[in-house]
């Protein structure tokens, strides 16, 4: 027994059905995985730009001791190109000596190239101060 066929109007039908769903779906699931990958990037380097003031922060420690330590973080996390420009300097943070690290970055769309998103991150640690001299 022959499978029942489609009415003549109907035919063709079910490319047109998956056409309009994937128009919908592919936008969906590709900006999804751009915000993971924003999200994954902004934390790894944050926990970069911390990880770089807290050994400058540390007695004897300097600026660019910080921020060789958060290029070396960026660049084992994420490839190094991410960060733009990072910058290490010494603030009063409350009356509290400290090291704060900016990272800037550029997330292109889908890590391919292209337009991009922004990021600005920072990290702070108490500056340790050299005990004193008796």
């Amino acid at each position: 027994m022959a499978a029942p066929s489609r009415p003549r109007s109907q035919r063709g039908s079910a490319v047109v059905d998956i056409v309009l769903v994937l128009l919908v779906l592919v936008p969906l699931v590709l900006g999804i995985v751009q915000v993971a990958l924003v999200m994954h990037v902004r934390n790894t380097l944050a926990a970069a730009a911390s990880e770089g003031a807290r050994y400058a922060a540390t007695q004897g420690g300097s600026p660019g001791a910080g921020e060789s330590r958060t290029r070396g973080q960026i660049d084992e996390g994420i490839a190094g190109g991410f960060a733009r420009d990072i910058a290490v300097r010494r603030v009063v943070l409350g009356g509290v000596a400290t090291i704060e690290v900016v990272v800037r970055a550029r997330v292109p769309a889908l890590g391919l190239g292209g337009p991009g998103v922004d990021l600005v991150v920072e990290g702070h640690a108490v500056a340790e101060q050299p005990p004193e001299q008796p």
